[in-house]
């Protein structure tokens, strides 16, 4: 560990080339309200990893919580896909630029196109499993008595919530969806819009299934 690294309850925040330059897009593109939660999700990510004693990589970690909501953003927004797999897109498209094995490249981008699936990326690998932990920590409070007082303090001291991270968080999801919101299809997404968007009409599956062109 180098001197000048960066350690937030215990975690060393990666400060190698590719993470430097990862923060600094991210910084420059995101809200400041998406930067700080992506630097929690690490941290909490992080901690969690930690605490269940599995051997993950904080780099690819890193970036997995540092794009995970790029695709909110305009700048990688596309017109169609869901905003999940624009972040993981854009994280495949910055890795590619480094000696990253097509392995580890295809674990960053499951972390980010899955992390509001649950039930699945716990039982990927660690870079996903924990991507998903991280976020799961910062948005819902999943597992939030498992961390430590002094734990929850010290990420939140370095990466503040503010008084209104809950509705800045819901505002930010709802902006990117609300132009595309069939990619909302059968995710929690949905459940955003519902409540943000009186013009959003959900899909209902079953009704997709009994209105189908098949006889029975």
């Amino acid at each position: 560990m180098s001197k000048s690294a960066e350690v937030v309850a215990g975690i060393k925040i990666p400060d190698s080339a590719m993470a430097t330059a990862a923060t600094e897009l991210v910084r420059e593109t995101e809200t400041d309200l998406l930067y700080h939660h992506s630097r929690r999700v690490f941290l909490f990510g992080a901690l969690t990893g930690e605490r269940k004693g599995l051997s993950y990589d904080p780099e690819l970690l890193y970036i997995g919580a540092m794009f995970h909501d790029m695709g909110i953003m305009d700048k990688y927004a596309s017109d169609t896909e869901r905003f999940e797999v624009d972040g993981a897109n854009a994280a495949r498209d910055f890795l590619k630029s480094y000696d990253v094995s097509e392995r580890d490249i295809d674990d960053v981008w499951d972390s980010i196109a899955l992390h509001t699936t649950p039930g699945i990326p716990q039982h990927k690998r660690p870079t996903v499993a924990l991507v998903t932990a991280g976020v799961e920590m910062d948005v819902l409070g999943i597992n939030y008595d498992a961390f430590s007082e002094s734990q929850r303090e010290e990420v939140c001291a370095c990466h503040p919530r503010g008084l209104k991270f809950k509705h800045g968080i819901l505002s930010s999801f709802c902006l990117g969806t609300i132009r595309k919101p069939e990619t909302t299809f059968g995710n929690v997404k949905a459940d955003v819009l519902a409540k943000m968007d009186p013009s959003y009409e959900r899909k209902d599956f079953a009704d997709m299934i009994l209105s189908s062109p098949w006889e029975s």
